[in-house]
């Protein structure tokens, strides 16, 4: 693979995302070429299942049927991103892509056709392109309507003075909240010293001034020349027709004209490093962070296979080098390394995370003696082996989930060919360990290495970063593999997913087994183990936790490393209670998690890492705005007693439990509480019913905890409402958090209409009344929403409303949803927005239902609950029969604004200079 795929498929990828909405899902089928073409459209290459035609103004379109199911997902990536951005224009490529979202003389109002088609959809910006997707339910209307509005956008988008204005702020908040982070403000620091000249040195999100100040006439002219049919590529994958769907993207797109003008050309390269550079950042905050970065070949460029593999080899957790030398050895709480690069030469980075007040300077000296003296000890092939399984798992799991494909996909289209993805997968065997420990004894070396200070050299030892080949020499010899992997069509009713469950008792387990043919033969499995009531389970809370986080560090026969692997050889994502693996190895996974459960070591070496790691990720938090706001909420509705596990505590507590805590209090919790004797398990995939029952018999009946179980209880009590303001020094964004209580149970008549009310109100995303009002007219946060949280078990029910903002904007930010409160509460939602919330609601509960996962975990859920998917029935039911009147009413008697209970934090000081300019 080159160091682009991983980052992207395996790895973290660095996105800008303009809208929050991102989907999952899995199982493909089988790719049909379409017979018959429509005039002027060529076929093109098809690899497994996924087929390419080409129309004759240019578009490039992939399509990729599978009916296993009922969504489609729309992806359309531009061969755009911040790369092609000029002086002055930095941010310009991730603001246009907010822009697109801001309609067209057809569709007038996206984010509402959005919501109302119960659609999950995003935007992101990287440094070589931008994509736009949808995933939502089947249908012919569905899709027919997202072609239609991404080919009407693709030429037609307002890009308007208007919207700019707005959205400008907008994003320059989303700006403001990355400058919060330590590590985000250390990454775009590492690209813009790294770099003399390439682009890639400019971060996406762009300068403060250039986000403010960049023109409309900009904007437009960079949307005319690149939007256009000759430089995007259109995805379709999921449930559909694919002679249809081609007869509609012709019509659709292929009535827009290949455009006349050429693209700008692009001719900067960036000189060969010239001696070690360094930085450093001094900001206000709790953890220390030191980072190299190392230039590396094009992702098209050879080496980058390799350069992958020596990535994860040293940056692993806990199977890395890095991990074992400086984590393992108390010098550093965690540690990172991962590739930036694309199209162009781009950046290895590879760093460790380092307790504040501990030494910085030996661990910024053993990391780079760790990184620099790699290539002197060349991987050994357990090393490599468990490399490319890593990697080819990854892939494997990215091919098979629909709802990924368009965004691991685009990583590959922005490099100029799709088929690089399978390309990379199938090279992964042929990559030596030799290959691996020369291109680190290439690139990681003292002149390429950018980390802390500058110091001349009379004798410069310079890494030469190779040109990137083109395309057709990197995709030489490429020969694509037939697509063998088979899903049945599951219909994720209600009614069908009760009548293909079967639901039993084990031990003490309450069972749901639902078999489905999946491709890949994916399987999903949610166990909840469920011990001890109010009186045992007092002063518990930290040792509970601290138990079930130490249980993947070692057995009584596998040390951490050993059980990481296993986990990897049986494809198991996830930990033992709630993992995805396939049906071939879901015996052994089942065993496994059993003996993770039941045997842990405990080692002594893992106890102490863990809690000095969450001890320095709580410091770490203290500055934090959403932290300080979130934490006074908290303690002001907390009343029940220290100790109590309901029990609020704050992080001075925590911390304090965390220091007296010892290896003995953890081991003697999970004696006395751990076992099966109370708990439920579900089941959702490819698999056996019988052979599985037998094995959750063997391993988990009669496993029982010593603690008496009796479920605990919540209680709301009235509080005087709080209204607080908390200073977060030196922190770009802030934080609003607000809530009250309320009294409601998930089964009450009224609580499927006050759903819907939060649904409009602001727990619909980005179409609601609360997202229209802060950010889409105000443009005071890039984010926000609230949330309805009804008891289950008891009536101790809350309604809460959260958004980030500037902190001279925080006050701006209240009043604003203090007003939209009052006008809900004043005049009521319309029956337009009624109508649009149940489309949406009821869309994205079956879309859920189709989801693997969130199936296991539902039913998990509700055999906790002594429910079926009946329930589920019954609820959607009358959420789709509430009136406007019985929406109006429980809103208005769930909902007073003077019992509203508000915190904020942010920097007082940038609070207090916007003040007085508010006032001239």
């Amino acid at each position: 693979m080159n160091n682009s795929r991983l980052k992207h498929v395996a790895a973290a990828s660095f996105l800008l995302c303009g809208m929050s909405f991102v989907a999952t899902g899995t199982a493909w089928a089988a790719a049909p070429a379409v017979a018959g073409l429509p005039a002027g459209v060529v076929k093109g290459p098809s690899v497994e299942g996924i087929t390419e035609y080409r129309l004759p103004n240019g578009l490039k379109v992939l399509l990729f049927p599978d009916a296993s199911k009922p969504t489609v997902t729309v992806n359309v990536t531009y061969l755009v991103g911040s790369r092609h951005e000029n002086y002055g224009e930095t941010g310009m490529a991730h603001l246009l892509e907010h822009l697109m979202f801001k309609g067209s003389p057809k569709n007038k109002n996206i984010p509402q056709e959005f919501a109302a088609r119960g659609m999950e959809f995003n935007g992101t910006t990287a440094n070589d392109r931008t994509n736009y997707y949808e995933v939502f339910q089947a249908s012919p209307d569905n899709l027919k309507w997202a072609l239609d509005m991404e080919a009407d956008r693709m030429v037609h988008s307002y890009i308007a003075r208007k919207d700019l204005d707005s959205e400008m702020t907008v994003v320059r908040n989303e700006y403001e909240s990355g400058e919060n982070s330590p590590f985000a403000v250390l990454l775009k620091r590492m690209q813009s010293v790294a770099y003399d000249w390439h682009s890639y040195g400019r971060s996406t999100i762009g300068n403060r001034s250039d986000i403010e100040n960049v023109k409309i006439e900009n904007l437009q002219g960079f949307y005319h020349t690149y939007y256009q049919p000759d430089n995007a590529v259109l995805l379709v994958a999921g449930k559909f027709d694919p002679a249809q769907t081609l007869q509609w993207i012709t019509k659709s797109f292929g009535a827009i004209p290949k455009p006349k003008r050429a693209l700008p050309p692009f001719w900067t390269v960036e000189p060969t490093q010239d001696g070690e550079r360094s930085f450093i950042v001094r900001r206000k905050g709790d953890v220390q962070i030191v980072a190299l970065g190392y230039k590396i070949p094009s992702a098209l460029q050879q080496d980058s296979d390799a350069l992958s593999f020596m990535s994860e080899i040293l940056g692993d957790t806990p199977t890395g080098r890095l991990h074992k030398q400086l984590v393992e050895s108390g010098k550093a709480a965690q540690v990172f390394s991962f590739g930036e690069t694309g199209y162009a030469p781009g950046l290895q980075i590879i760093g460790a995370v380092v307790k504040a007040g501990q030494p910085l300077e030996p661990v910024r000296d053993a990391l780079i003696e760790a990184v620099e003296s790699f290539a002197k000890t060349p991987p050994t092939e357990e090393e490599m082996e468990r490399t490319r399984r890593n990697f080819a798992n990854s892939i494997e799991k990215s091919l098979n989930d629909p709802q990924r494909v368009g965004v691991t996909l685009s990583e590959e289209i922005s490099l100029g060919d799709w088929r690089l993805l399978f390309q990379g997968r199938d090279k992964l065997p042929s990559i030596t360990s030799k290959e691996v420990a020369d291109v680190a004894a290439r690139y990681l070396k003292r002149d390429n290495r950018v980390v802390g200070e500058f110091i001349p050299e009379d004798n410069p030892q310079r890494a030469e970063i190779p040109a990137a080949p083109g395309v057709e020499e990197a995709m030489k010899g490429f020969k694509a593999k037939e697509n063998v992997l088979t899903s049945e069509v599951f219909d994720p009713t209600n009614d069908n997913i009760n009548a293909r469950t079967e639901i039993k008792t084990i031990g003490g387990l309450k069972v749901a087994l639902l078999p489905k043919k999946n491709r890949g033969e994916t399987v999903a499995v949610t166990l909840q183990l469920n011990w001890g009531d109010e009186k045992n389970l007092v002063n518990t809370s930290v040792v509970s936790a601290f138990t079930g986080e130490m249980l993947m560090r070692g057995t009584s026969k596998y040390n951490r490393e050993q059980l990481a692997d296993a986990f990897s050889r049986l494809k198991i994502t996830g930990g033992p209670q709630r993992f995805e693996t396939t049906g071939p190895n879901l015996d052994e996974a089942l065993r496994l998690a059993a003996h993770v459960l039941k045997e842990p070591s405990f080692s002594p070496a893992e106890f102490e890492q863990l809690r000095q790691q969450w001890i320095v990720g709580l410091e770490a938090s203290r500055s934090e705005p959403q932290v300080l706001a979130s934490q006074a909420i908290e303690q002001h509705f907390n009343h029940y007693p220290q100790g109590d596990v309901r029990n609020a505590m704050s992080i001075d507590e925590q911390l304090a439990a965390l220091k007296a805590l010892k290896l003995e209090d953890v081991i003697a919790f999970h004696r006395n509480y751990y076992g099966a004797s109370h708990g439920e398990l579900a089941i959702v995939g490819d698999f056996d019913k019988a052979a599985v029952s037998k094995t959750i018999a063997d391993n988990f009946a009669g496993w029982n905890s010593k603690a008496s179980y009796a479920p605990v209880l919540s209680t709301n009590v009235d509080k005087a409402p709080l209204h607080v303001m908390l200073n977060a020094p030196d922190k770009e964004n802030g934080f609003y958090t607000a809530r009250l209580n309320v009294d409601l149970n998930s089964n009450d008549a009224d609580y499927p209409a006050l759903e819907l009310a939060n649904y409009m109100f602001g727990g619909g995303g980005l179409k609601s009344r609360l997202m229209d009002r802060i950010r889409q007219k105000d443009g005071l946060s890039y984010g926000g929403g609230s949330d309805l949280r009804p008891g289950s078990l008891d009536r101790a029910g809350s309604f809460s409303v959260a958004a980030i903002a500037a902190p001279q904007n925080l006050k701006k930010l209240e009043a604003a949803i203090r007003e939209e409160l009052d006008r809900v509460l004043k005049d009521g939602f319309t029956e337009a927005e009624l109508v649009n919330a149940k489309s949406g609601l009821l869309q994205m509960r079956q879309q859920n239902r189709a989801k693997d996962t969130a199936l296991a975990n539902g039913w998990a859920r509700n055999l906790y609950l002594g429910r079926t998917f009946a329930w589920s029935k019954e609820f959607e039911a009358r959420l789709n029969g509430a009136t406007l009147a019985q929406v109006n009413a429980a809103f208005r008697k769930a909902v007073d604004p003077a019992k509203l209970s508000v915190a904020m934090s942010g920097d007082e000081a940038k609070a207090g200079a916007a003040a007085p300019a508010a006032a001239k």
